[in-house]
């Protein structure tokens, strides 16, 4: 099978897995206790039956599932996520609203962790029982075993309490003025204590997996006849190894890119980082199902969208799997 052929199947799966997904957070949803009608009748003090039949009425929740499902997934198909209850707005707007905030904590805890993690297993690999070795384990092993929001609350205490060296909270400083430049240093500021919160536990994890890749591929064939024929050092790590070594770490990381936005909720409340996290809570609290159903479609995709990305990567990476 060629390349685009497969790309285009891994394309047509992923739209299957798509409405797969679809049809079972809508369900969860549905049969979840409460919905936005208690809600509302909570935020008036209170209400008789009639009152929040009339308010399920007004949303259509007194429909049989099957029709409420169908004219969900309708409006999916026209690319309508519906209407907020409780912010009264659409949820594309809401989630386009809050969509850079959350790529940009997202994206750039990722680069750090796979860029910062292989530099570390690369240097562990070179000396597997040195003391950089051992360093890289031991943080490895504290940074997967911590969880992410303690990490944010020393991290806090630490650079915000102790050492005033960071913004505790937000993306932006209201009362800083200036252009384009002086907005950006404010705005890398603020990101950097959520960046490096959510890049911990992923540093750790490719750091382990690129010194076990590292040691795997010094060990073959070709490594070894590379060193024989006095070939540098350095260009056997880094030109002949590394290479071949990024395979699992690129696999990984384009798997885990579900997990990293799984824990950019918890980050973004720790640090009220004002992107989708953040939003999902606040809706989450309310229930407000168009917009937990949007953010749930959204982050689906992005997360598909990224695991078909990480098959092109890695076919382009190792010519024998583009061939296979």
């Amino acid at each position: 099978m060629g390349f685009w052929a497969t790309i285009a199947k891994r394309v047509g799966y992923g739209l299957l897995l798509l409405v797969a997904v679809l049809v079972l957070n809508f369900t969860l949803i549905s049969i979840a206790p409460g919905d936005i009608a208690d809600t509302i009748a909570g935020d008036m003090g209170g209400a008789d039956a009639s009152v929040i039949e009339e308010i399920r009425t007004r949303y259509g929740l007194d429909q049989p599932f099957y029709v409420q499902l169908w004219r969900y997934m309708s409006r999916v198909a026209q690319l309508d996520l519906g209407h907020s209850y409780f912010f009264n707005t659409a949820v594309t707007t809401l989630i386009f609203e809050k969509l850079f905030a959350t790529l940009l904590l997202v994206f750039s805890a990722q680069i750090l962790a796979v860029i910062l993690g292989t530099v570390l297993g690369v240097l562990a690999a070179k000396k597997p029982n040195g003391a950089v070795s051992l360093t890289v384990t031991f943080l490895s092993l504290f940074g997967f075993a911590a969880p992410v929001f303690w990490t944010g609350i020393l991290l806090i205490i630490l650079f915000v309490s102790i050492f005033p060296i960071f913004p505790v909270a937000g993306m932006f400083d209201v009362t800083v003025e200036g252009g384009f430049f002086v907005q950006l240093i404010d705005l890398l500021h603020h990101l950097t204590l959520p960046m490096i919160t959510l890049a911990s536990i992923f540093l750790a994890l490719y750091s382990r997996l690129a010194r076990a890749s590292m040691l795997e591929v010094l060990g073959t064939d070709y490594v070894r006849t590379a060193r024989a024929k006095g070939v540098p050092e350095r260009t056997v790590l880094y030109k002949h190894a590394l290479r071949n070594a990024l395979g699992p770490v690129v696999t990984v990381a384009g798997l885990q890119f579900s997990a990293v936005i799984s824990g950019a909720v918890v980050v973004e409340s720790v640090f009220s980082w004002p992107g989708l996290g953040t939003l999902a809570l606040q809706s989450i609290l309310a229930r407000d199902t168009p917009t937990i159903m949007g953010i749930l479609f959204f982050s689906s995709f992005v997360v598909i969208v990224f695991n078909i990305l990480t098959d092109i990567a890695l076919r382009l990476l190792d010519p024998r799997i583009k061939s296979g």
